[in-house]
Parts: structure tokens; sequence; C-alpha cells
């Protein structure tokens, strides 16, 4: 694994905005930490790994959609960590496949795509035993990580990111499409400290319900989290024409690419709720770049 003393970049975001409404903006360039399983990714799938070796598994299996950052990581950590690889790919392949499978794919691993109505099994056992039996590998020698990273590991991996932020803060804030990251942030804080996640995908309450869920179960009755639902455009993966501009007029500035399914419509959020003077004068924000920066080619490559 990365060595957890690598010093990830914290990176000053002063403009216009931040000075008129007196925010210290900081971004955690998490994207940096890894040239192929950067984010937070590699925080998720940490754990998993250990735990996968320790039971002496051969593959890792995973889901996930036809851009899913987290299929590309655990291509590319299972190919670096000495794992055979598959993943079940939400929807029928049409034509060729997109950057991140493609990569996914040149990493070694094996692409099964399935139905939509299929892939809501995924968390089903009978399902689980029939990936199971899929080709050269058996249920016995697959370690299973859901989809996105979802579990108690995931959690606890992510709970480490704040251990390289070096400054006081007040508030975190970080993308959401599961909840794990945001779930092992709020493990995480101290005193005052806040965490703030951006819902990527509709679905009131869906995000919200589903932290809550992992805290009750680690038995942690934390009230120092929030979730907005009003930055995710349209949907998973879905865009407009404002979020595309604001992306490019923010790396223009501040040369800091940002992705269209997760870092892009945070960002986005912050700077809206900064004019709507939701942040104090003098606090102190710390905003994770979770990467996915390898989704924004198969985006283009859809136009």
């Amino acid at each position: 694994m990365q060595d957890q003393t690598f010093e990830i970049p914290l990176q000053r975001i002063t403009d216009e905005i931040t000075r008129k409404y007196g925010v210290n903006l900081y971004v955690l360039r998490l994207d940096q930490y890894h040239p192929a399983i950067g984010g937070n990714k590699l925080f998720k799938l940490r754990y998993n790994l250990q735990e996968a070796k320790r039971q002496d598994k051969q593959y890792i299996l995973t889901f996930g959609g036809a851009f899913s950052n987290h299929i590309a990581a655990t291509a590319a950590a299972g190919k670096e960590y000495g794992f055979k690889t598959i993943g079940i790919i939400r929807g029928d392949q049409t034509g060729e496949l997109n950057p991140t499978l493609t990569f996914a794919q040149e990493q070694g691993m094996q692409l099964h795509f399935v139905s939509r109505e299929m892939y809501r099994q995924k968390d089903d056992p009978a399902f689980l035993n029939l990936l199971g039996q899929l080709p050269g590998s058996t249920l016995s020698d697959t370690y299973i990580i859901p989809e996105g990273g979802a579990n108690a590991f995931g959690i606890k991996g992510c709970s480490e990111i704040t251990q390289h932020i070096h400054i006081p803060f007040d508030r975190i804030c970080c993308a959401c499409g599961t909840g794990t990251t945001l779930a092992g942030i709020i493990l995480s804080l101290n005193g005052n400290q806040q965490a703030m996640g951006f819902q990527v995908l509709k679905g009131e309450g869906y995000i919200k319900n589903e932290v809550q869920r992992w805290l009750s179960r680690l038995n942690a009755t934390l009230q120092k989290w929030e979730i907005t639902e009003g930055y995710h455009f349209g949907g998973y993966a879905k865009t407009k024409p404002e979020l595309l501009r604001f992306m490019q007029d923010f790396e223009n500035t501040h040369h800091i690419p940002l992705d269209f399914i997760y870092t892009g419509k945070m960002m986005y959020g912050i700077y809206d709720l900064m004019q709507k003077g939701e942040f104090k004068i003098g606090e102190t924000i710390i905003a994770l770049h979770t990467g996915g920066l390898q989704g924004n080619a198969g985006f283009y490559e859809k136009k």
C-alpha cells in the first residue's frame, strides 16, 4: 500500500469569492496520492485488500457502472497487489469499451456486463453465489468488495484521511455517492469540527440514511454532519452548462482539474453556499479532492 507518511498536498484557494466572504478554503489533493489508485479509493481499498490477503483469496470481485472510478481503482489495485479481479458492470455492453473500462481491462480485470435489473440483486446471497461460478474462480477463493467500497473496511480506511490534514479546520466537505467516505470522515472528527456531504445522485434522504445506517452499526451517535442534496445537477453523472463553466473557470484560475461526477459538483456547491452566506467569516473549510479524473475522458467521449 501507499506509504501513509506520504505528504498529500493541501492547496489554499484564494480568489475574489473567498476573499469577499472571508472563508479560508483548502483542497486536500487526494487525487495526487497514487498515480492509478488515487483519490479516496486507496483509502477504501486498503483494509479490504489486507483482509483478502489474510483470507488467502486469489480473486477480488466488485461492482460498478461503466464509468466507475471504483472499478478502475480496484483493477489497478489488483494488478499492483497480486490479485485477479472481476468487475460486474451495470448495463449491457454497447459498442467499444469506454476509457474507464478499457483501463480496467488493461489492468487484467475480467468484465461481466449484467442487466440493470440483475445488477440490483448485487447484495443477494443467491446472486453472489452465481457470480462465484464465473470462469476461473469460485466463491471460496473470491473476496467480494461492495460497490464503491461501501463496507466497514472501506469506512475504516476513510477514517484515516483526516490524518493528512495538518492545520486546524472547522468543516470538511466531500462528494457522496455511497456515503462511505463521509461516514469514515465523521468518525475521525474532533471537537467542534463538522462534516458536509454533497450528494451527487438523485434520491431524497438516500445518502443521509446510508451514513446513519453505518454510524448506527458502528455504535456511533455523532451529530457533527449534514448532507446537502441540491447540487446533483439532475442525477449521477448528469451535468448542466453552468457546472461545466464553473469547472473550467475553477481549473483556469486555480490549476486544479475537477471531475464531472463528484468533485465538480461539490466545489460548485461550496462556492454557491459561500455566496449565500452559509459559512461563517473566518471559517476554515477543507474540500476533499476524491480523484475520479479518469472518468472525464469517458465524458468527453460521449459528447
